[in-house]
């Protein structure tokens, strides 16, 4: 498995990824009628619109093998002045779960952040339903530290909790092993 940087070519099979990842993972928590519509267009527009016009703080990884692409992780350096860097997204297919994919790809988002924004803390948001996601954060060093109900696309509501890494340390080192 390689990482790599994701090129706007990258746009078509990242948008069915992360529309794949969304139907398993937010099942239940998203409105059915949302996860069975045409929600790979919705998921192409937004990455090629962030390709077209990336922000100077985005980092978007893939982890492939070959020309398969098995995950992505997508960035904001230092875009919280309280919470740092934000993780985006952070999605694998799920035929390849369970490798340390996601593992690697945060540990290498969390390398680039130290890089580039020394100072900056490491954060993301969770969805409270997600609870094999919420594990892997504790499990790697992450704290929950709030959470905020919002308006998930399809309509709805949901909670979801920002999980801080306050040191990357403990991440870096348990990915490592």
């Amino acid at each position: 498995m390689d990482l790599r940087p994701a090129l706007p070519a990258d746009a078509e099979s990242i948008a069915r990824l992360h529309a794949a990842s969304w139907r398993t993972a937010y099942r239940g928590i998203y409105r059915d009628e949302y996860l069975d519509g045409d929600i790979v267009e919705e998921r192409m527009n937004v990455w090629k619109q962030r390709f077209a016009s990336p922000a100077d703080n985005q980092l978007v990884l893939l982890a492939t093998e070959g020309d398969d692409l098995l995950g992505f992780v997508c960035a904001y350096g230092n875009s919280d002045a309280c919470w740092g860097t934000l993780v985006d997204n952070l999605h694998v297919r799920l035929d390849h779960q369970g490798r340390g994919l996601g593992r690697r790809l945060l540990a290498a988002s969390a390398i680039w952040s130290r890089q580039r924004y020394p100072d900056a803390l490491l954060h993301l948001w969770v969805l409270d339903g997600n609870a094999k996601a919420r594990r892997l954060y504790e499990l790697l060093g992450a704290q929950p530290q709030e959470s905020a109900v919002s308006e998930p696309p399809g309509g709805g509501s949901v909670t979801g909790w920002r999980y801080v890494w306050f040191s990357i340390d403990p991440l870096l080192a348990h990915t490592a092993g």
